[in-house]
C-alpha cells in the first residue's frame, strides 16, 4: 500500500488529509482502529525515538507522546516498590518492555492523558495490560503477540488505534516538508550518540558514572525528537520531565524542572498513602494528586471534593516537607538542545538535583555557564551538537 487516506488533517476542517509515499510501500500497517493526522505525526516521532535508544543502549524502550513532543521516555528496567504504587502497576506482572512504557507514562502522568505510544520491540501480553488500562490514542510498535493485540483491540469498544511498523525500514537521507506552499528540503538528522559524546568535560568535576551517562543519552535522543526550544531531566534510566516548546531556555528549565519536582514529591510517603476511594479513577487520582502536591490544593479542593475523592481528609504536605524531600535528591541528569546562554538555567536546574548536564556548548557566556557548574560541583559535558526540532 502506497497510501493511506485520513479522516482530517490537524482539525476537521482541513481537508483532504492523507499519508503516502513518493516511492514504494508505506512502512506502517493499522491493525486496528483509524489513526488521524496528528496521530501519526506522534507515531513516527515517537517511533524513532524508541528505536535510537534501544540501539544506543541495548534495552526495550517506550515513549509517551503528545501533539509531537514526549511527556515521557524510558529504558526497560525494573521498578521499585514506590514507582509501582505511583504507575498504578502493583500486583502486576511486568516484563522489561512494560516497565519501560509504566516508566515513560509515570513521567508526567497529567501530560500523558491520551497519548500516543511508542514501543521498541513487539508488545507483548505483559505490556497490553498496563496500557488497557490507560487513557490512551494509540500504540506503534513492530509487532503485537497474538494476546497482545487481543487485549488492544478491545479497547475504546474496539476503536483503539494500533499500528505496526517495519522495523527494517530506513528513510531517505534528504526529508522534504510543504510550508505555505513551499517546499523545504533538508538532510535527516542521523545523529548518533556514544562514549565520544562525553569526550570534551568542561567542568573541574570531569567524573561521570555509566548511570549518568545512560541517562545522558536518554536526554539527548529525547531532545532529538522534541519540539525546540526544549530542555529534560533524567534519572535512573527514565525521563523525569520535559520542557518543550519554549520560546526562552530559562523557562524551558524551570518547566522540565518543575515537573522533575512533581515527579519525586509523587513518591513521598504522604502522596503514596492518600487515602482514594476503590471508585476513583485513575485520572481523577492523577488530578487530585497534582492538587495536592501543589501550592494551591487547600483552596481548590474543597469538601465536596474531599467526600467525593477520599475516604477521609488527608494531613497536608506542608511546603517544609516538600522542600527537605526534594533536597535528599542528587541524582538527576540535565540535557538541553541548544546552549544555556545564562548561568541561571545551572541555578535553577541545581534546585531539582541535578548533577550532571550535556549540552553543545557555544554561547558567547560558556565560562560563565561552566562557573556556575564549578560553583555547585556539577559535571558538564559539550557534545557539540545542536538538536533542533521543528
Amino acid at each position: 500500500m502506497r497510501e493511506l487516506e485520513l479522516k482530517y488533517g490537524c482539525n476537521p476542517n482541513q481537508k483532504p488529509a492523507r499519508i503516502f509515499m513518493q516511492e514504494g510501500e508505506l512502512p506502517v500497517e493499522v491493525l486496528n482502529g483509524r489513526p488521524g493526522y496528528i496521530n501519526f505525526l506522534d507515531a513516527l516521532n515517537s517511533w524513532q525515538l524508541v528505536k535510537e535508544l534501544k540501539e544506543a543502549t541495548g534495552l526495550p524502550a517506550a515513549a509517551s507522546f503528545k501533539h509531537v513532543s514526549p511527556a515521557g521516555a524510558a529504558l526497560g528496567l525494573p521498578l521499585t516498590d514506590a514507582m509501582k504504587k505511583m504507575y498504578f502497576v502493583e500486583g502486576m506482572e511486568l516484563s522489561p518492555l512494560a516497565c519501560a512504557y509504566a516508566r515513560a507514562r509515570g513521567a508526567d502522568r497529567m501530560s500523558s492523558f491520551g497519548d500516543w505510544i511508542a514501543l521498541s520491540d513487539v508488545c507483548d501480553e505483559s505490556t497490553a495490560r498496563v496500557i488497557q488500562h490507560e487513557v490512551t490514542d494509540g500504540v506503534i510498535a513492530p509487532g503485537y503477540t497474538d494476546e497482545a493485540l487481543a487485549i488492544l483491540k478491545a479497547k475504546r469498544k474496539g476503536g483503539y488505534n494500533v499500528v505496526k511498523i517495519d522495523p527494517a525500514y530506513v528513510p531517505a537521507p534528504v526529508e522534504h516538508k510543504d510550508v505555505f506552499g513551499i517546499t523545504f528540503e533538508q538532510g535527516r538528522n542521523e545523529a548518533k550518540f556514544g562514549p565520544e559524546t562525553f569526550s570534551n568535560i568542561v567542568t573541574q568535576n570531569k567524573t561521570l558514572t555509566e548511570a549518568q551517562k545512560r541517562d545522558l543519552i536518554l536526554c539527548l535522543i529525547t531532545l532529538k525528537y522534541t519540539q525546540s526550544n526544549s530542555v529534560c531531566y533524567a534519572e535512573g534510566g527514565q525521563i523525569i520531565g520535559v520542557g518543550a516548546g519554549q520560546q526562552s531556555r530559562i523557562h524551558c528549565t524551570r518547566l522540565a524542572g518543575n515537573k522533575a519536582d512533581i515527579w519525586h514529591l509523587r513518591q513521598h510517603p504522604k502522596v503514596l498513602g492518600l487515602p482514594f476511594r476503590k471508585d476513583v479513577s485513575r485520572p481523577n487520582r492523577d488530578n487530585a494528586i497534582d492538587v495536592y502536591i501543589s501550592d494551591e490544593w487547600e483552596d481548590v479542593l474543597g469538601d465536596d471534593v474531599w467526600a467525593d475523592t477520599f475516604t477521609m481528609r488527608p494531613e497536608p504536605l506542608t511546603a517544609e516537607e516538600k522542600k527537605a524531600w526534594l533536597a535528599q535528591f542528587h541524582d538527576v541528569c540535565l540535557g538541553s538542545d541548544a546552549f544555556f546562554p545564562f548561568g541561571d538555567n545551572i541555578e535553577r536546574a541545581r534546585r531539582s538535583g541535578v548533577s550532571a548536564i550535556v549540552e553543545p556548548g557555544g554561547s558567547i557566556r560558556d565560562d560563565q555557564v561552566i562557573a556556575t557548574c564549578d560553583k555547585y560541583g556539577i559535571v558538564m559535558a559539550f557534545n557539540g551538537l545542536r538538536l533542533f526540532h521543528h
